[in-house]
């Protein structure tokens, strides 16, 4: 059985977000509770269309370290930042 959190943007200033155990939301990935099935926290999560937008469940992997990680690149993008350093040019 596959694992997954559920993630969203805030709407008061876009950042990605997280559900948490207790039903709020938090800008820390390590914060996302797990779900063997998301369907009714997604369901719920959309419901708070004040506070977020965009809920949708994500799949994850349990990685060599022990931690969660998502399954695709486009998640892990989310929770991780930019594949690449940025650098301000002079």
């Amino acid at each position: 059985m596959s694992k997954t959190f559920v993630t969203a943007n805030r709407l008061t200033d876009g950042l990605v977000v997280f559900r948490t155990a207790d039903g709020a939301w938090s800008t820390a990935y390590a914060d996302a509770a797990l779900y063997d099935d998301s369907a009714a926290e997604v369901a719920a999560a959309s419901s708070e269309a004040t506070v977020v937008v965009g809920v949708y469940a994500v799949e994850v992997e349990q990685a060599e370290d022990g931690r969660w990680q998502p399954l695709t690149t486009r998640e892990r993008i989310r929770v991780l930042g930019p594949s690449i350093a940025y650098q301000r040019s002079a």
